[in-house]
């Protein structure tokens, strides 16, 4: 089978006028949409292309895998990028395309908030919630919610107060790279709690609060799971406050598309508390059945005549 890597991309991409978007309404380059979605190019080809264009496809392939994948950083800086596209850990994500995102609620935001349009039913029966229930003692409200790659960017080369040999791992370990960051959907959120009575919103303060007790035993019913708990697997620093939509169930509108989004961070980095957790049984004691046939009683002997 030859590859039509040409053809395939054009599937994958469509041209809007905010940018390219792929197949999952993620604004991308078309170099980024092959590098990401090179495994979905191998599409079978009914004739043979030009030995010109079967060279190209050839010297891409060879390219592609011969070069070790690098992710760009800070200030020119490159990070090796492991074959499923983590960098420092981080799950690489698209950025979401500028026609699905919608301003946040009114009032939840303490800065400016877009999130995906398929969020906003949950979030709003979970601020309600929130709101009418005294447990609360307080208010949940929106610190961050989409950032774009480039925003994403910004955030991440800042200044670390323990920057050491490797400041962009160090910078890693409580923030995303750009281009691996799950605010980049337009899915995730993080929360802030009003007033803030003194609370500066850092992890043990923020999990302390009424309002984050609340977020842990409520939020996964209204379909939101906590993405990096403490100790998680993903060496990701706890967030308490950084909770992504995944819906209710599989079949609520637009959870397919994010329960997509996140399949790999949710199989191999599991929330905590999560919606639909996978509960793993660490060992199964196999039974085997026997067939055995009934009991017949033997016959007495035959007495003998003498």
């Amino acid at each position: 089978m030859i590859l039509q890597a040409e053809g395939a991309v054009a599937r994958l991409v469509d041209r809007q006028a905010g940018g390219l978007v792929d197949d999952q309404s993620l604004a991308v380059d078309e170099q980024y949409a092959v590098a990401m979605h090179v495994k979905r190019l191998a599409t079978p080809c009914p004739f043979a292309p030009e030995p010109a264009a079967m060279r190209r496809v050839t010297l891409f392939i060879a390219a592609s895998i011969a070069v070790p994948a690098q992710a760009q950083v800070c200030a020119g800086a490159a990070a090796s990028m492991a074959s499923d596209g983590r960098v420092y850990g981080h799950l690489p994500y698209g950025d979401a395309a500028p026609s699905e995102l919608v301003p946040a609620p009114a009032g939840f935001a303490l800065n400016a908030c877009l999130v995906r349009r398929d969020m906003i039913p949950d979030l709003e029966r979970l601020l309600a919630a929130a709101q009418g229930d005294p447990a609360v003692m307080g208010q949940l409200r929106g610190l961050s919610c989409h950032r774009s790659i480039i925003r994403q960017a910004s955030v991440f080369c800042r200044d670390h107060p323990d920057a050491s040999a490797d400041p962009d791992a160090t910078r890693a370990i409580s923030v995303a790279p750009p281009g691996h960051s799950e605010h980049s959907t337009g899915y995730a959120i993080d929360f802030a709690v009003r007033p803030a009575n003194g609370c500066p919103d850092a992890e043990a303060c923020m999990a302390a609060t009424p309002a984050a007790r609340w977020l842990v035993a409520n939020a996964p019913r209204f379909g939101f799971e906590l993405s990096f708990p403490g100790g998680n697997r993903q060496n990701v620093k706890w967030e308490p406050w950084h909770w992504r939509w995944v819906g209710t169930s599989a079949a609520a509108p637009g959870a397919a598309r994010a329960r997509f989004l996140f399949a790999k961070a949710r199989d191999q980095f599991p929330a905590d508390p999560a919606v639909d957790r996978v509960v793993t049984i660490p060992s199964i004691t196999p039974i085997t059945y026997v067939t055995v046939p009934p009991w017949v009683a033997p016959k007495p002997p035959k007495k003998r005549r003498r």
